[in-house]
């Protein structure tokens, strides 16, 4: 198997609480990992590490086996990661159209952005993108009218548009009820296994993770606590990882 993710020895500190301590570990092309934990255990920290917000302190990050750093390039990093997060990231003002074809802009150079804002352009992409989440009808809705599930499946149709290798979703169904939440996962997972991307998905639900994922990745207090095919975690393992710290 082609490894895409490799982490090496990474440590992220903020005010001298430590968010990452150390982690190591590898992703494999293809896998749907599910990333778990208790609040504050380094989840966010890792998704904005892989997606190049954060820098980590220590360690290396490599994508493809090159350092994370050598896509500064808007295009190429566009082409290899994607981000869907819970507040779905939409302009709630512009119609649909508009929010799908942001998965463009890396493509597009600036007069052709600009010129989208008046005339969509590609617009092919948008119509197809739309027609594979379901929502063919919501071309020229007003974002902000769509339901939260509709919306998180307008934010996966700029993801198809976008087309990147790997996918980062940062606790993508936390606002939605569960039967929506279940909806966009599967809608999620289908794409991805379609497409052959790499999803790793913060996920509050250990439900959904062992549900949908084949592989969950623990985090505890910034460490890695276990790395585990999703059919061999127990409710052992889950009750350890939750579990609160004895206060004497």
């Amino acid at each position: 198997m082609q490894e895409i993710i490799g982490l090496h020895q990474i440590s992220k500190v903020y005010e001298r609480k430590i968010a990452l301590s150390s982690l190591s570990l590898t992703v494999n092309k293809g896998e749907l990992i599910g990333l778990i934990g208790p609040s504050g255990a380094g989840k966010t920290t890792l998704l904005n590490m892989l997606a190049g917000i954060l820098s980590p302190d220590q360690g290396q990050i490599l994508i493809d086996g090159r350092p994370l750093s050598e896509f500064r390039d808007q295009k190429k990093r566009a082409k290899k990661i994607g981000i869907i997060r819970q507040q779905f990231d939409l302009v709630g003002e512009l119609p649909v159209i508009h929010n799908v074809l942001v998965g463009r802009l890396s493509e597009w150079g600036i007069f052709k952005s600009l010129l989208s804002m008046l005339i969509p352009q590609d617009k092919e992409y948008a119509i197809q993108a739309l027609n594979r989440v379901g929502l063919p009808e919501k071309l020229y809705e007003k974002t902000s009218s769509l339901s939260g599930g509709e919306q998180q499946r307008v934010a996966l149709a700029r993801l198809l548009v976008q087309s990147p290798e790997i996918i980062l979703a940062d606790e993508p169904v936390a606002s939605l009820d569960p039967a929506r939440a279940e909806d966009v996962l599967e809608l999620l997972v289908k794409i991805a296994l379609e497409e052959n991307q790499t999803v790793i998905a913060s996920l509050h639900s250990v439900e959904y993770a062992r549900k949908y994922f084949d592989r969950l990745i623990a985090l505890k207090d910034g460490e890695l606590f276990f790395d585990l095919p999703a059919s061999s975690v127990t409710d052992e393992h889950i009750k350890s990882l939750y579990r609160l710290k004895e206060t004497s």
